[in-house]
């Protein structure tokens, strides 16, 4: 999805998101992004760099570490690279509405890739394919995990899975507050 429908959503006059993407920078690994989100219902956003953009799902129920469950992830407008720096409040009346804040972040790469060409050219493929293949390595999810595209329902319909390696649990992860969540001695709330 372009950055286009990003940019037709929002009135950047009205909401701190970043407009444009900036560039990305040569690296060893490509970059992710979870955000935990208060909109009018409480979400995570997984972001995965690819070339300019960031390619995004939102995850209802929020990311697991348990193999045996399986998250709805529903595949959203590419955002631009500069998101994954994004934390605050979209005022009311804009698209997605609430505090944005940066709950796990790292680098990662699909399965099997040696270097970030490969990464890229794999990610594509999988795109296309409707399965990808990574690995995480972030603060809170780390390890082996697949997006899978849904073929009943929904277009935009992925499910987010945990591979069962070394670092799969049985806990609720969703319970992790984010780095900057509630502070300034406010109380969260969570609205479900």
């Amino acid at each position: 999805m372009p950055l286009k429908d990003y940019q037709n959503k929002r009135d950047f006059k009205k909401t701190p998101e970043p407009e444009e993407g900036g560039v990305s920078k040569p690296a060893k690994k490509l970059s992710f992004v979870v955000q935990k989100h208060y909109a009018s219902r409480l979400h995570f956003d997984l972001r995965l760099e690819l070339g300019q953009a960031l390619k995004s799902w939102a995850v209802p129920k929020g990311p697991t570490m348990n193999p045996k469950e399986k998250k709805l992830a529903v595949m959203v407008e590419d955002h631009p690279l500069d998101y994954k720096d994004f934390q605050g409040v979209i005022p009311e009346g804009n698209y997605g509405a609430g505090e944005v804040f940066i709950w796990d972040r790292g680098t990662y790469h699909p399965y099997g890739a040696k270097d970030t060409g490969e990464s890229i050219e794999k990610m594509k493929e999988g795109l296309k394919e409707g399965h990808l293949t990574f690995i995480l390595d972030g603060d809170i999810l780390k390890g082996e995990f697949a997006l899978i595209k849904l073929k009943k329902g929904e277009q935009k319909d992925w499910l987010l899975i945990k591979k069962n390696d070394k670092f799969a649990k049985d806990t609720d992860i969703t319970k992790i507050m984010a780095p900057s969540e509630g502070a300034g001695g406010k109380k969260k709330i969570i609205r479900t």
